[in-house]
């Protein structure tokens, strides 16, 4: 497996030296300050491939590999306006990357918002940090500080008068927290400011939006996308949904099994891969990961690492656990990986190695004071690649 690691540019605490002594050979990256629809400049590709790939003689090259993520505008999500504009925007920036050969690109399709947690510093038991999504919570936000139209229908009437509950006695401090942490998993935050008036406006454009609508609208975009994919030979990986499940009044797509079936059913071209994030398939109890690793297997081109553990009163609260340590059997995950790759040598021996990443780490130690981007702190990271390496060494020597 390819061992790769997150790199937010030149902004991001943990720099590309720090990436060089982590032991992984490639970077995942992406052109954060260009905003959701605009083409990415070749040059400004090659600038950005520099700053990872250019060293001093003797230290450890590494490798921009996999993008994540190029932004699907919103336009394309919901088929209006100018989705066709953007649409070729998309294709110009993958056959700008492939051009400087970079060709496995990562990306989602989730309406809104990227991902979704109440708590972005969690402690645990060990005096680390952690995220967490605490559903009541999110109920307590969505009800009473978004206060989100209709929202109520969402929800049981025992649920309503809990969040209602957690919502008294939350502080002004506490609420302010809680919608930023929310508000933290908008596409464009690292660069744009959001506040609820823009957030509700954005979620207004889905209001009658079906999963179905919003499935045939991604299949459309990847009908234009993927035939030139495969003349270029890119990978695309798709992303689920995080969490993966309905929220917000928004329909979610990526966020099973049978989602992925539909997903190939409607467009098989080899160019249409997933990414497995471990971590965010298993945040649903339905979702047996190591059989998704075995059903997909050629289908996936890159892969998030990290385990989460479910509160088991309410299954859709969860806290980011150790790599290692939760309610997803990673070993057996990492077995079918390494059974992929032993498949792929026998038919494509060039193209067999995953990309592997550790996805969010515990901020700790001499990490726990500093500014961080939420799940991507350096020694948290860490621990979980040597963790994952680990395995991985173990089982390829068993077999």
């Amino acid at each position: 497996m390819r061992e790769s690691w997150r790199w937010f540019g030149p902004s991001d605490p943990v720099t590309i030296d720090d990436i060089r002594q982590t032991g992984a050979t490639d970077v995942v990256s992406a052109l954060h300050a260009i905003p959701a629809g605009e083409i990415w400049p070749v040059e400004a590709i090659q600038e950005h491939q520099s700053l990872i790939q250019d060293c001093e003689p003797g230290l450890a090259p590494l490798q921009w590999s996999v993008v994540e993520s190029i932004p699907v505008h919103e336009d394309v999500k919901l088929a209006r306006g100018d989705h066709q504009k953007y649409i070729d925007n998309w294709i110009a920036s993958m056959e700008n990357l492939a051009q400087c050969g970079i060709k496995t690109i990562c990306y989602n399709f989730m309406p809104v918002i990227d991902w979704t947690r109440t708590d972005l510093k969690y402690k645990l038991p060990s005096g680390a940090y952690a995220l967490r999504f605490d559903q009541k919570k999110f109920a307590a936000f969505d009800l009473c500080i978004l206060r989100r139209e209709n929202a109520e229908s969402d929800y049981s009437a025992a649920e309503v008068e809990e969040a209602k509950q957690v919502f008294a006695t939350m502080s002004d401090a506490e609420q302010t927290q809680l919608t930023n942490n929310i508000i933290a998993g908008l596409p464009g935050k690292m660069t744009d400011a959001y506040d609820l008036d823009d957030f509700r406006t954005m979620l207004a454009n889905y209001r009658h939006v079906s999963s179905d609508t919003l499935r045939n609208n991604l299949f459309s975009f990847l009908s234009r996308v993927l035939p030139r994919a495969e003349e270029l030979g890119v990978k695309l990986a798709i992303h689920p949904d995080d969490p993966p499940r309905d929220m917000l009044g928004l329909p979610r797509i990526i966020c099973t099994a049978q989602d992925l079936e539909l997903l190939f059913d409607a467009q098989p071209s080899p160019s249409n891969g997933i990414t497995l994030c471990v971590g965010t398939y298993s945040s649903r109890p339905d979702n047996d990961l190591p059989a998704m690793a075995r059903q997909f297997g050629p289908r996936i081109h890159f892969s998030h690492l990290r385990g989460v553990s479910r509160d088991p009163n309410e299954q859709r609260s969860f806290y980011e656990a150790s790599h290692l340590d939760s309610d997803i059997d990673m070993v057996q995950v990492l077995k079918e990986l390494l059974n992929e790759e032993s498949r792929r040598k026998q038919a494509e021996p060039e193209q067999s190695q995953i990309y592997i990443r550790p996805d969010h780490g515990h901020q700790m130690m001499d990490d726990m004071d500093k500014d961080v981007n939420p799940g991507y702190s350096g020694i948290g990271r860490l621990k979980g690649l040597a963790e994952v390496r680990g395995v991985i060494r173990a089982l390829t020597a068993i077999q």
